[in-house]
Parts: structure tokens; sequence; C-alpha cells
């Protein structure tokens, strides 16, 4: 009598449930999306956790073992050393100038596939941006180091300027998609009546285009900024001498076996990103994404 209950109340409960998610949408999205936010938590919080803990230990010199015991020597090296100094300019200097050289390149190919193409011709054209990134990153890398050495088509050898056309190269299509985003969503009434009110191209692009797309520029520049700032392969295939974050913390995990001052040089990248998302906050481009 009681497995007759049983069964026969649960597809009650079960219809109840179902009637109650159908009314509660919120719900409904937080239970399908609590299981992979609480491992992306994990996985990423955890991580971090971990690496700044990490931070705050040394090195024994002898022995090369980690010694667990809270010590700010770390960050005192990093702010003191000249050469970190150095090293952390050059690294945000680098990844502004492929944000930017990103930008420049991206904007007006964006505008041509979202206001100039066909729809037919859109969709390739997203095709072909994407088609790069389906390459090996080692593939595409080492295919600039063959153009760019000095007996490659450009010739132009390697050291800083090799890392940020390689780097712009490799973080284009994450600029274009962004901004193609933004200016498909633009009407293009609004193109029409900045022209028939008389604004020319320019004025159009610096009164319409730009404000309104802003917010896509910020998404894109998001990526390339972070991309850059982290990445350290490129920098080993055709930066030459060059040194960059990225470097120094995998020289200081590798051949110095120094895991925590690599842990505490790997935290000025993420320090240098939370400035830059908290300015980015500040002009409201991230609540109009």
């Amino acid at each position: 009598m009681t497995t007759l209950t049983t069964t026969a109340a649960s597809p009650g409960m079960r219809r109840r449930a179902a009637s109650f998610l159908h009314r509660h949408g919120g719900v409904r999205l937080s239970l399908l999306l609590s299981a992979p936010l609480a491992w992306l938590g994990l996985a990423y919080l955890g991580a971090l956790a971990a690496l700044f803990v990490t931070a705050f230990w040394s090195t024994d010199v002898f022995t090369g073992d980690v010694v667990k015991v809270f010590t700010w020597a770390n960050f005192t090296d990093l702010v003191t050393g000249e050469v970190y100094r150095t090293v952390a300019l050059r690294s945000i200097g680098v990844a502004a100038a492929v944000t930017l050289i990103d930008l420049v390149v991206a904007f007006p190919m964006a505008f041509a596939m979202a206001k100039l193409a066909s729809p037919r011709a859109q969709r390739w054209l997203v095709i072909a941006v994407l088609t790069p990134l389906w390459a090996s990153y080692l593939v595409k890398a080492y295919a600039w180091r063959v153009m760019l050495s000095s007996d490659g088509v450009l010739g132009w050898g390697y050291g800083l300027t090799a890392t940020v056309v390689t780097l712009s190269y490799l973080w284009l299509p994450y600029m274009i998609l962004p901004i193609y985003a933004g200016l498909e969503r633009l009407p293009n009434s609004l193109l029409d009546a900045a022209g028939d009110l008389g604004a020319r191209g320019w004025r159009t692009f610096r009164t319409v285009v730009w404000p309104l797309t802003f917010p896509a520029a910020v998404a894109g520049s998001i990526f390339t900024f972070s991309l850059s700032l982290g990445d350290y392969i490129t920098v080993k295939i055709v930066g030459g001498k060059t040194q960059l974050i990225g470097n120094v913390v995998y020289d200081n995990i590798g051949a110095a076996n120094n895991l925590p001052f690599a842990a505490a040089v790997a935290t000025v990248p993420v320090v240098i990103m939370l400035v830059y998302l908290a300015a980015v906050r500040r002009t409201g481009a991230l609540e109009n994404l």
C-alpha cells in the first residue's frame, strides 16, 4: 500500500516541480547554470587563491625546496628591482600597442562586414575571420618567425617589434568579432539620418558610430590586452632577447625553480587587469555590453 501511494504521488510532485520551474524562469536558469558556474568558480578562483598564497612563500637557496613561511620578500624584490619594473612597463606597453593596432585594423574590417557586405557575404566573412583560430597557435607563431627572419619575406628580425606584430595578428579576431557584433546592432537609419543632417563620414563616425560601438571595442580590448599581457610563447619564438612578464614567470618556474617568486610575478598581470577593468567600468562601457 505504501509503495502504491509513493508511486502515485511521484508524478504529481514532478508536475508541481515542473509547473514551479515554468513560472520562475530565474530559478530554472540558476539550476541550469549552477553546476558549470560552481566548477568554474572552483577551478578559476581556487587557482587564483593558490597562486596568491604561494606568492607569500619562499624558496630555500640551497635545497630548492619551497619554504611555507609567510614573507613579503618576493613582492619586495618585485618593487625594488628595477629590471622587474622595466619588464612590467614593457609588458603593458606591448599589450597597449597590440590593442591599439588591432582596434585600428579591426574597425574598418568589422564596419565593412556589418554595413557594406550582403547577408550572404557576411556569413563568409565571419568564417574567414574565424578560420585562423582553427589553426594551431604554435603553427601561426612559427610561421611569423619564418617571415620575420632575415631570410624571410619581411626580414625584420626578432625583437620587440616582431613580438607586437605577431601578437597583433594572433589576437585580431578577438577584436573584430565584438566590434562586428556591435556594428550589426547599430540601426542603419541612424547613419542615414546623420547623412541627411549634413554630417560627413568622419563626423558621423565621431558622433554616431563610435559612441554606440564603444562598449564593443572595450570588450575586444579586454581580450587583446589581457592575452598580450600574459603571453610568453610568442616572445620565446620571435622576441629575441625581449623579456615580458610571462617570460619571467616561465623562467622562474623552469630554470630558476623558484615557484613562489613566479607566483608573485604572476599576480602583476592580475592586478593590472583589475585596474584596467575598474577603469573601463567607470566609463560605463561594461554596463552597455
